[in-house]
């Protein structure tokens, strides 16, 4: 019996019976998805209306920021705020000083918490389960605990105001980020290193030319969740941080307030532009972001 055949019959049998026509799987289907998708919309909406107040205060005068009724759309635009964002303050050095720690310490997380990773789930080793789930325990113990310590011990070094203290940590590996790694590596056949032995490789052959151009997804999401973190990262800068002229981005948005007022529109600029990097590494490596996400949880 064809589809047709068995709608037409479905209607018949309604209009005898007085019973509404019941909608079939396929109308079922689009009726939920439609829900689904106009629910999601809604959210999505709902959630850029704060991104959506930012960029129309960027546009507006400082004194059209509190006007009411509130004007959503400014008239005019003032476009040269985000030029005067530059000459206000070290906007540009701020830039420059985050970005520098942020590709520093983006190369030192990936190699170190690759190598790290590669040793748990490619080496056998005694005692590599009990340093495993050492290193797991860790994850428990707040960073506020090892904050006080790890500054007396900086100090003592004389890396204060200096950008040791923000980057030579992330070149010691991480606990999440190489469990992260881990769980990936172990998706990758072992066949691989035993053919890879016979060719005569090392180990450190079998990391770099087998397992590394293998994890390109995983390897992706460690380095966006890394530039994220370094990228916005607040406490580090404010606490080792004290020249001007080593400020990151965090820390120079501060530079818009003071006792008297604080300068709304700039901030807003200063903050819109300081979210166009995290915005642009998501949206480029979003694909190997959530496949490195998926893959990961595979195998334990």
């Amino acid at each position: 019996m064809s589809k047709g055949t068995s709608v037409a019959i479905e209607r018949r049998r309604a209009e005898k019976y007085g019973r509404a026509p019941r909608l079939t799987r396929r109308a079922r289907r689009t009726f939920t998805a439609v829900v689904v998708h106009g629910v999601l919309l809604l959210g999505a909406v709902f959630l850029m209306i704060p991104l959506a107040w930012m960029f129309s205060t960027s546009l507006k005068s400082l004194g059209a920021v509190f006007s009411i009724p509130p004007q959503w759309v400014p008239d005019p635009p003032h476009w040269e705020n985000y030029v005067e964002v530059f000459r206000v303050v070290p906007f540009g050095r701020y830039v420059y000083n985050t970005a520098f720690i942020t590709v520093l310490d983006v190369v030192g997380k990936v190699l170190s918490c690759s190598l790290v990773a590669f040793s748990f789930a490619r080496l056998r080793w005694r005692g590599r389960d009990a340093m495993f789930v050492l290193m797991l325990a860790t994850m428990m113990l707040p960073p506020q605990v090892t904050l006080i310590p790890q500054f007396a011990l900086y100090r003592e070094l004389g890396w204060i105001d200096t950008y040791l203290p923000l980057v030579l940590p992330n070149w010691f590996g991480g606990p999440f980020l190489t469990f992260l790694l881990r769980q990936f590596f172990m998706t990758i056949p072992v066949e691989l290193d035993d053919a890879a032995r016979i060719d005569g490789a090392s180990f450190f052959d079998i990391y770099s030319r087998v397992i590394l151009p293998l994890s390109r997804p995983a390897l992706a999401a460690v380095a966006i969740f890394m530039f994220n973190s370094s990228w916005n990262d607040f406490l580090g800068p404010l606490i080792y941080l004290h020249s001007q002229s080593n400020y990151t981005l965090a820390l120079g948005l501060r530079s818009f307030q003071n006792q008297d007022y604080t300068a709304w529109h700039l901030l807003m600029a200063a903050s819109l532009v300081s979210m166009i990097p995290v915005l642009a590494v998501f949206f480029f490596a979003q694909k190997y972001f959530i496949q490195g996400i998926v893959f990961t949880g595979i195998k334990g």
